[in-house]
């Protein structure tokens, strides 16, 4: 009799401790793109370019941000056919003419720790730039998926940047992509009761 009571109670325990091991494997199946971001944000600050590298996929990232930081992405893409688009393609012949944009900033220069730093706290296309806030603006899920999420973090005047996970294991999320604000970025609007 003894012998069968304390066989439940290993039975019991044991069916406890497997649920409690597959709750834990499910939250950290889904809250592992936020640590990986939190993650990011301390290897930055830390300047510990080792973890960056385990946490970011550089060739990724750089691909993502070279055309968010050029001046005219436009003047790039292929001119319309006369035949096609009379007024297009005399209008994209001016506009080749007339000046150039100022060059576009150096996309390694986003990608330094500091410049990593940065971005997590929001400071979009500033982040390049030597005086850095020292906010620490949490991430927001705008986007979750099996393989993907998206996590945003809004800077000063609501600008949004944007940061894109993949996975690469089952508890392993790499940073494959920062979506900048664009350069006009919004203004917050002023309350009624503000200036008063």
């Amino acid at each position: 009799m003894r012998g069968q009571s304390g066989s439940r109670i290993i039975k019991k325990l044991f069916g406890n401790l497997l649920v409690a091991a597959f709750a834990f494997a499910a939250i950290s199946y889904f809250a592992a793109p936020a640590v990986g971001f939190v993650a990011i944000r301390s290897a930055a600050d830390a300047g510990d370019v080792g973890g960056l590298t385990r946490l970011v996929d550089f060739t990724a990232v750089r691909q993502s941000l070279r055309p968010q930081l050029d001046g005219e992405p436009a003047l790039r893409a292929p001119a319309p056919s006369f035949l096609d688009d009379p007024i297009g393609a005399v209008r994209r012949r001016l506009e080749q003419a007339g000046p150039r944009p100022a060059a576009a900033p150096d996309v390694d220069s986003y990608l330094s720790p500091q410049a990593l730093a940065a971005l997590t706290r929001g400071e979009g296309r500033r982040a390049n730039q030597q005086a850095r806030g020292t906010g620490s603006a949490m991430p927001r899920p705008v986007f979750w998926s099996v393989n993907r999420a998206r996590m945003a973090v809004n800077g000063d005047g609501g600008a949004r940047t944007v940061f894109t996970f993949e996975r690469r294991g089952p508890f392993e999320w790499k940073l494959v992509h920062i979506g900048i604000p664009d350069r006009a970025a919004p203004t917050r609007a002023a309350s009624p009761t503000e200036g008063r």
